[in-house]
């Protein structure tokens, strides 16, 4: 597909402009299932939940609706807003999915999980926050969604970078809207620590972080 400028990179991928209405984001080295990931979007949209609406996708390019607006952690740093509302957002769009149904599944204890939910992979717009990113998607137990939620921020803010205060902060209070089914677990804490330490995309530096991360969130949950 004929691409525009470039408008971003992640880890894995590369986002381009196509127009005013539609973006590419297109992964680098066979990394990825865009196509999966638009039946994921596409089913939980479908539900109300907020994700860019889906153009065209193939295994490894997703046409889906530009999102006018920053991220989540550019509004932090501009000062939009606190981190203890982005914490309790995190957790709010958190619980929303959980409360959707399974696409597969039908065990009531499975839930979509989105697995990579952070203030990089939320855009903030007119019309509210909406989640970007769905590469890591499965179904399974809520409670590995908050733990990679909560290993990723801790990993942040035990990292020695700036605005250290605020990361923990957000943890805090992303920790603090755990409501019930949706909540973090022992299970899920552990696994999503696995998981870190298992991608491939992970430095040294942050894998070694992992025992401190965890130890932070231990302290943040009382456990």
């Amino acid at each position: 597909m004929r691409t525009g400028r470039l408008l971003g990179s992640g880890r894995t991928a590369d986002v381009y402009e196509i127009d005013e209405t539609w973006v590419l984001r297109r992964y680098r080295d066979s990394y990825g299932d865009a196509a999966a990931e638009a039946v994921v979007m596409d089913h939980v949209r479908g539900h109300g939940y907020p994700v860019p609406g889906v153009g065209a996708a193939t295994r490894s390019d997703l046409v889906m609706q530009r999102l006018p607006g920053p991220t989540m952690l550019e509004s932090l740093l501009e000062g939009r807003f606190g981190p203890e509302e982005a914490g309790a957002m995190l957790a709010r769009l958190l619980r929303e999915l959980h409360a959707l149904p399974a696409r597969r599944s039908a065990d009531p204890g499975v839930r979509v999980l989105h697995l990579d939910l952070h203030p990089q992979n939320v855009i903030m717009t007119a019309d509210g926050p909406k989640v970007i990113d769905w590469a890591n998607a499965e179904e399974g137990a809520p409670g590995l969604d908050w733990g990679m939620s909560a290993v990723i921020l801790a990993q942040a803010a035990v990292a020695g970078e700036p605005r250290v205060d605020g990361v923990r902060a957000l943890l805090a209070a992303m920790l603090a809207g755990q409501r019930g089914a949706s909540a973090l677990t022992e299970e899920g804490l552990l696994e999503a620590r696995a998981r870190r330490a298992a991608n491939p995309t992970m430095t040294a530096r942050e894998v070694e972080l992992l025992g401190e991360a965890e130890h932070l969130i231990r302290g943040l949950i009382g456990s």
